[in-house]
């Protein structure tokens, strides 16, 4: 499958398509992976996901994409940069969801990495953000190591439930 939208030491990130969608329910319905999420995907779930990150690439060219291991081709998980409003004021977000046993081995750092990069290289952007749930310690940690700064928060209503999220700044400089 091709439409690779970046590329890192470890990973091809590509954009997803319905053949995907094995590999994304074995990550959107682990409950583990998507305890931050306080929800169940369903197949119907995983087709939405599907169809709103197609409908993502056309309108903006980012949205979700797998992290597809260059040495042996294995899903490990996706990344997004996408843009995104927050109480009126506009951002570019990069958010990533692995798949439990990739956990620890750096592949959101990794694919994080390159997608601040491209936001401010090809898009030209001097900060991204990372909205966390606040007991979501391993996205923190990914965030803070990227150098990202929590710098407040907000209620996001996510299937009319209302969940806090801490905003996470990095300022990117020359």
């Amino acid at each position: 499958m091709g439409n690779i939208f970046l590329e890192t030491e470890r990973l091809n990130l590509r954009q997803m398509d319905v053949d995907d969608f094995l590999e994304l329910s074995l990550i959107l319905k682990d409950r583990e992976v998507m305890a931050a999420w306080e929800y169940d995907f369903t197949d119907k779930d995983v087709y939405g996901w599907i169809n709103k990150n197609k409908e993502l690439y056309e309108r903006y060219g980012l949205g979700y994409f797998l992290l597809q291991e260059k040495s042996s081709g294995n899903i490990v998980g996706q990344a997004a940069l996408m843009p995104d409003r927050i109480n009126g004021e506009e951002y570019y977000e990069i958010g990533y969801i692995l798949k439990r046993e990739c956990w620890g081995q750096g592949y959101a750092t990794e694919a994080a990495v390159g997608l601040a990069k491209y936001a401010k290289e090809k898009l030209c952007k001097d900060v991204v953000i990372f909205e966390i749930r606040p007991e979501n310690n391993r996205s923190r940690r990914v965030a803070e190591r990227l150098g990202a700064k929590e710098c407040g928060s907000f209620i996001k209503n996510v299937r009319g439930k209302e969940m806090n999220h801490l905003i996470y700044k990095l300022f990117m400089v020359n």
